[in-house]
């Protein structure tokens, strides 16, 4: 990595890095490590590009919910309460059932 450095830093989804490298693919040909992150999210990313980021958009206006567990909901698409209450499972906040509803009705409506 001679002559790189990290100028941001930002969570994003894999489906977010699979749209990243894509455009890098248009440009020319990706190197090796890229080309192995472009097959895994290809082969895991749960929604389109564009669909995480309206996703994203929508997740981060509930209030409890901030941008690097938005990123894991995405990534995970979780279908059950359970399944939900999982990726909140190591933070201080935890959401109310309306919460946990409404965050999983966003998830259906972008899976499907």
């Amino acid at each position: 990595m001679i002559g790189k450095r990290v100028v941001k830093e930002k969570p994003v989804s894999l489906a977010e890095v699979l749209g990243i490298l894509e455009k890098v693919k248009k440009e020319g040909e990706l190197e090796y490590w890229q080309r192995l992150t472009y097959d895994y999210a290809q082969k895991f990313a749960k929604v389109k590009p564009k669909e995480a980021q309206e996703l994203m958009a929508e997740l981060l206006k509930l209030e409890k919910i901030k941008e690097r567990l938005a990123v894991a909901i995405i990534d995970l698409m979780p279908e059950t309460k359970e399944d939900l209450e999982l990726i909140f499972s190591k933070e201080r906040v935890k959401l109310e059932d309306d919460e946990i509803n409404r965050v999983l009705e966003l998830v259906k409506k972008y899976s499907g």
